[in-house]
């Protein structure tokens, strides 16, 4: 025989109910797909994966990619707002490197979950 409707709704209300009790502030999710939607290009992949090896600036790291410096330059003050990279200025000079261990554990992740 089949369950009652009124049984397995409340079966499904429970399940709910617990998870409602752990989701996050709906403030807290949109904060979290926006720093996704910063991994959505390939290119602050790459200077990411650059900035692991060593702090570089701007020049460098286009000339790594092979890009114009303005290029890069959008793509560093992206990540730099979204607090994925941080600098520091020598002169003239502004030097980048990933913010912190958080930054290369998310990337870590990602290829482990790529690679699988």
């Amino acid at each position: 025989m089949s369950e009652e409707p009124n049984e397995f709704m409340h079966a499904l209300s429970d399940d709910i109910d617990k998870v409602l009790e752990k989701m996050p502030d709906e403030e807290i999710l949109y904060d979290i797909a926006e720093l996704y939607k910063i991994f959505g290009d390939s290119t602050r992949i790459k200077i990411l994966y650059a900035l692991f090896e060593s702090e570089m600036c701007v020049y460098d790291v286009a000339q790594l990619l092979n890009m114009s410096m303005s290029a890069i330059s959008h793509q560093l003050r992206i990540l730099k707002q979204a607090k994925l990279v941080k600098f520091r200025r020598d002169g003239k000079t502004i030097y980048y490197s990933l913010a912190d261990d958080h930054v290369r554990t998310i990337l870590d992740q990602g290829m482990e979950h790529i690679c699988e």
